[in-house]
């Protein structure tokens, strides 16, 4: 077993990397040495957030993690995740990534814009496991240490790397060890395992942090238990870590780092403040009005419902106001706070304070109480069965069947089923008012629709057609717009020519000698010559 004091040689840091940061320790140097650290959270440690979060404490924080083969192909992907501003130093981008080349690739896109880029070997989502990353990585330590090595002696700036605990301290130590070989500059522990999520997530081990930290020369930040300024500063005591990372705790109270728990509702305002210079998508607002809300949210829960709806901005300005104007009834109440803890909150519920999840034992035996009840429920139905057995094959029996085998509908007008219905509508045809079959109804309303378009075109006026004789026997029918010119009017009421001319009502289909009427033109038909 190897000891938890047991010092590693220094770590490996080639000589232009050195000479490139003029630092082995960039920690101290570059980034003043912080210790209060935001973590990366997926839509949700944007820059607006980043922003608030060092207002009030935080001295370094990481940027979403983002995957970086989509980072490298997608310019809108890319251009919206390096948006940054003065206020938001030092700054490190997360990475997931199981490729050398393309992590590296990624990782140059954004070197002028941080202070380092960090590896996400600790992500333990479904959707890691299904992309090849994050800490199912954690058992591929030759990928892993080819990644990371590779980007150490590319980059002009440090890597860094967060992971979770293995199963054993010993297996953690090494792990701990082979990274800081491939040239970590920082590792981040998070003290649970890869199993440990959801409903599964209980509490983080500090020892196997505090081991990580006692075998490895880079500074080591703790993640894991984190709730409170007191939770910070008992974790650096304990473990010994140069930095402690805070999640959902800095989710619920931005404020964490300076030990303050303001009103919910100033925070919420200070917040949008900053989206209205930084715009983000609306989901990552909601998604943090929703932390922040949590247990006003629980208390009044009518709001969750206009907060759910919001689609823009001035929509969730509005609803930070109706949350104001509950909590202020309460708090002019000036009644003892201790009525407004109920659930076992610290603090009363329109301050901002942690989320206390509950212990993978407790939700254990919620579950069972859960399958409990249900199988009990499932009894009591089984025995209200069998006892009106009777009643019930009454009420059977009252449905009968189809000649299909399925059973018939009450309603319906020839008391079969929908199917045989719709047959039987389709072949008289008819309604079925039952069924909502209106078959009859919109043949009916199709044929007057065709009959008004007939009407409509018989009442048209149509233009007159003039039958000329040609030598006695052929005709040949052409049409004149009777009010197209004064011209074609004069012809049409001339009848001083050698040939006469007559208007037909009904004008033949076709012209040039072809009529489907069968119209000829002869002597006997021909108009009589002017007496003149």
């Amino acid at each position: 077993m190897i000891g938890v004091g047991h010092r590693l040689r220094r770590k490996y840091i080639s000589p232009k990397m050195a000479s490139r940061r003029g630092e082995d320790n960039f920690w101290s140097t570059s980034m003043g040495a912080p210790k209060y650290v935001v973590a990366p959270m997926v839509a949700q440690s944007e820059l607006p957030w980043r922003i608030l979060s060092r207002r009030h404490g935080a001295q370094l924080c990481y940027t979403p993690m983002y995957h970086s083969s989509l980072f490298c192909r997608d310019h809108a992907y890319r251009k919206a995740a390096i948006e940054s501003s003065p206020e938001d130093k030092p700054l490190i981008f997360q990475f997931c990534a199981n490729d050398p080349d393309t992590f590296l690739q990624a990782a140059r896109h954004v070197e002028h814009l941080c202070q380092a880029v960090d590896l996400n070997l600790g992500c333990p989502q479904g959707i890691a496991k299904r992309g090849h990353y994050g800490a199912f990585l954690q058992d591929e330590w030759d990928l892993v240490f080819k990644i990371i090595n590779h980007a150490h002696k590319n980059l002009s700036i440090p890597v860094t790397c967060k992971i979770r605990v293995l199963d054993t301290r010993e297996r953690t130590v090494e792990y701990a060890r082979m990274l800081e070989r491939a040239g970590a500059q920082i590792i981040t522990v998070h003290g649970r395992t890869r199993d440990m999520k959801g409903q599964l997530t209980g509490l983080a081990d500090w020892t196997l942090i505090k081991a990580v930290k006692e075998s490895v020369d880079v500074p080591v930040f703790a993640n894991g238990n984190i709730q409170s300024l007191k939770d910070v500063q008992r974790c650096l005591e304990e473990t010994g870590v140069d930095g402690v990372m805070t999640a959902e705790g800095n989710l619920h109270n931005p404020c964490l780092f300076e030990g303050r728990n303001p009103p919910v509702w100033e925070v919420a305002q200070e917040y949008l403040d900053l989206v209205r210079v930084h715009p983000c998508p609306m989901t990552n607002i909601r998604s943090h009005l929703f932390k922040l809300w949590h247990h006003v949210l629980e208390k009044h829960t009518a709001l969750r419902i206009p907060l759910s709806k919001a689609r823009n901005l001035e929509d969730m300005v509005a609803v930070c106001e109706e949350v104001k104007k509950c909590c202020l009834v309460d708090v002019n109440e000036g009644s003892n706070d201790e009525k407004h803890k109920e659930g076992g909150l610290l603090h009363p519920y329109w301050l901002c304070q942690p989320y206390f999840r509950p212990s993978p034992e407790e939700t254990q035996k919620k579950v069972e109480e859960t399958a409990a009840k249900k199988r009990a429920l499932e009894e009591n139905a089984e025995i209200d069965e069998r006892s009106h057995k009777g009643e019930a094959d009454k009420k059977k029996a009252k449905y009968e069947m189809c000649t299909c085998g399925n059973p018939c509908s009450l309603k319906c007008i020839f008391k079969v089923c929908k199917q045989c219905c719709k047959k039987r509508c389709k072949e008289l045809p008819a309604d079925c008012i039952g069924h909502k079959i209106m078959i009859k109804t919109k043949m009916e309303r199709k044929k007057k629709e065709v009959e008004e378009k007939m009407r409509q075109e018989d009442t048209e006026p149509q233009k007159p057609c003039l039958v000329h004789e040609v030598d006695g026997v052929n005709a040949e029918v052409s049409t004149i717009d009777m009010s197209s010119s004064k011209e074609h009017a004069d012809i049409a009421n001339t009848k001083n020519n050698d040939v006469g001319d007559r208007t037909l009502e009904d004008c033949p289909r076709t012209c040039n000698g072809v009529s489907v009427d069968e119209v000829t033109c002869n002597a006997d038909t021909a108009a009589p010559e002017n007496p003149s």
